[in-house]
């Protein structure tokens, strides 16, 4: 049996989303056009903290949590949100979940480049985030 590799199915993805590179972010950020959504797993963001004013969707909640027909979908989410950028640690599961919302039918998504060790690296601010 062959299969697709993780690597084939982000090279893929990359070729019909739209990604920013973290000058465009912080650009876009600065004249609050965008929401950046963090899309790795609490426990990362718990060890290593996010980027200020991001919101936490986990990659294995994101379809459910943006369907509105979903018993998941979290309306609270996505208020005011004018164009989700995602990220996540380096870019690969953001590519992915950006081509997903647009298969869904999302049309302001993209992805950031380098994820959230670019956007650190940036000079992007970073917040802890407590464990509830």
């Amino acid at each position: 049996m062959s299969i697709k590799s993780s690597q084939t199915l982000v090279e893929e993805a990359l070729k019909k989303i739209e990604t920013l590179n973290t000058s465009e972010v912080k650009d876009l950020i600065e004249k609050k056009e965008i929401t950046l959504i963090d899309v790795r797993d609490i426990r990362e963001i718990w060890k290593e903290g996010t980027i200020a004013d991001a919101k936490h969707i986990p990659r294995g909640m994101l379809e459910f949590w943006l369907d509105p027909e979903s018993s998941y979908y979290k309306a609270n989410k996505i208020k005011e949100i004018k164009k989700m950028v995602l990220f996540c640690a380096a870019g690969f599961r953001s590519a992915l979940a950006t081509k997903s919302l647009l298969d869904m039918g999302f049309k302001n998504v993209a992805n950031a480049e380098g994820g959230f060790e670019a956007l650190k690296n940036s000079g992007m601010k970073v917040v802890q985030k407590e464990k509830k």
